[in-house]
């Protein structure tokens, strides 16, 4: 496995943005190799590939630091793009339009840069809280791009600061934030996952399949089952996973995520070699 941190120049954010990149590499088993042959570093093809997206008040490190997303990409021989995308719920906030940044110039830049595929059926998103969140509004926006989705104690239901609710409440019950100033009507509809996947079913489009786990005592636990039976309703296919004792928490999304990479419904030839030994 090789975890690459890099520094690079956003044209849309018109800054440098961190990002860290999880690729698949040879490993001790490889070179024990009964012929002694070197494995060597080309891939056959290009990594399928996972954008994997944090929560509120973390960055593009901390999904390796708190889980263990490195010993199972390795494993399951799949890449790993993680970003800083700092409280701003990857969309349109502000000055900051992180929704281009991740849904256009984040993958020109790491397929462009780095062994990984561009191709629909080998691109997957998942994030936790305000990541969950992002996943879906990215998913729900653009199902064609998306084989498959995982949110985890996703932050499902946005509010708009001006509409009554305080920063508290919103920050406490969604973690997300949405633009303060233009049409609130067209925003909450942009970046509203329940509207979005309302027009997802009205235009006949497919949803990409979809994977929802949350802890039994989140706080976010009824407004993501209530989430899960709106786009089963609206015919997506919905792999729900549940663990009653845990809350928001890391535990939780370690177990999550590893069970993301093992569920994904893959067709790259990694997947068809099995587990990776380590």
């Amino acid at each position: 496995m090789a975890k690459i941190t890099c520094n690079i120049i956003s044209q849309v954010l018109k800054r440098t943005v961190d990002i860290t990149v999880i690729i698949p590499t040879p490993t001790i088993p490889d070179a024990l190799n009964p012929e002694g042959k070197r494995v060597s570093y080309i891939p056959a093809e290009k990594y399928p590939v996972i954008y994997l997206l944090h929560g509120f008040g973390n960055n593009h490190a901390t999904w390796s630091g708190y889980t263990n997303v490195e010993l199972y990409a390795e494993e399951n021989q799949i890449a790993v793009v993680n970003l800083s995308a700092e409280n701003k719920a990857y969309i349109e906030n502000g000055m900051d339009d992180f929704f281009t940044f991740v849904s256009q110039e984040l993958p020109e830049m790491v397929c462009g840069l780095f062994p990984i595929s561009d191709k629909p059926e080998n691109t997957y998103i998942a994030g936790l809280s305000m990541g969950g969140y992002g996943t879906l509004v990215h998913s729900l926006r653009h199902p064609e791009r998306f084989a498959a989705v995982g949110a985890f104690s996703a932050a499902v239901m946005p509010k708009k600061p001006g509409s009554g609710v305080s920063m508290e409440e919103i920050k406490k019950e969604s973690e997300v934030e949405l633009p303060g100033d233009g049409d609130p009507d067209v925003y909450l509809a942009d970046f509203q996952p329940s509207v979005l996947a309302e027009r997802i079913a009205k235009s006949g489009k497919k949803f990409p399949k979809m994977y929802m786990a949350c802890g039994g005592q989140d706080a976010l636990f009824e407004q993501n089952k209530k989430f899960r039976d709106k786009l089963i309703s609206l015919g997506a296919d919905v792999t729900w996973d549940e663990i009653e004792q845990y809350k928001h928490e890391w535990r939780f999304w370690d177990i999550q995520i590893e069970k993301f990479m093992e569920w994904i419904p893959r067709t790259d030839s990694y997947k068809a070699g099995g587990k990776r030994q380590i």
